[in-house]
């Protein structure tokens, strides 16, 4: 499975002016983690999370003898320019989601920016791979179908999916076409595995 299959499209992004709270209230109003910062042609120049954005925007109570020394050191930042962070991982469509979601385990990451010729074309996050895990067996079985009808043409294979698994009845014996029928399968958004069997 591509990243293609799974990123959400387009990005919701914001600019290095847009006010904080601004940004807030779109990552809030959307359920997103994290947005792309972007210039006026789509360039990826950075990414703003919720992490980010609540950096020293979060005053003490005003009991607490720390809240002096906060207000002392002036405002909290105004701007996503002022939080954003700039050392960003991305992805491309054709990147493999095993691949990308072992560097954002690895890496802490939960959205990373999808950029094609320089622009962000998309973002996956972590719940675009958890959905994928509980997509309906028959959206699957029907993706599978059409994909395979485009291969072999119609009728050729069976499909019945359970799980997210995919079985596949072969009426012929052929494990060059089984082999292939199972890649093909294995590449749709949802399948967690998949099993070639005689027909019949």
């Amino acid at each position: 499975m591509l990243v293609r299959d799974i990123m959400t499209r387009p990005a919701l992004t914001a600019s290095p002016a847009t006010p904080v709270r601004a940004a807030a209230a779109l990552l809030g109003g959307r359920g997103f983690t994290a947005l792309p910062v972007v210039d006026d042609d789509g360039g990826l120049l950075g990414i703003v999370t919720e992490a980010d954005l609540l950096r020293d925007r979060i005053r003490h109570d005003p009991r607490s003898p720390l809240l002096g020394g906060e207000l002392a050191a002036g405002g909290p930042p105004v701007r996503v320019a002022d939080v954003m962070t700039t050392d960003v991982v991305t992805a491309r469509t054709w990147t493999d989601v095993a691949d990308l979601v072992g560097e954002m385990a690895a890496r802490g990451i939960r959205s990373v920016p999808v950029v094609e010729a320089g622009r962000v074309v998309g973002i996956v996050s972590r719940r675009d791979v958890v959905d994928t895990l509980t997509r309906a067996d028959a959206a699957i079985a029907a993706d599978v179908r059409r994909r395979l009808e485009r291969y072999a043409g119609p009728g050729r294979w069976s499909v019945s999916v359970h799980d997210g698994v995919v079985t596949l009845a072969d009426p012929f014996v052929d494990p060059a076409e089984r082999h292939a029928a199972a890649v093909v399968a294995a590449a749709v958004r949802g399948v967690a595995d998949v099993r070639v069997v005689p027909q019949g």
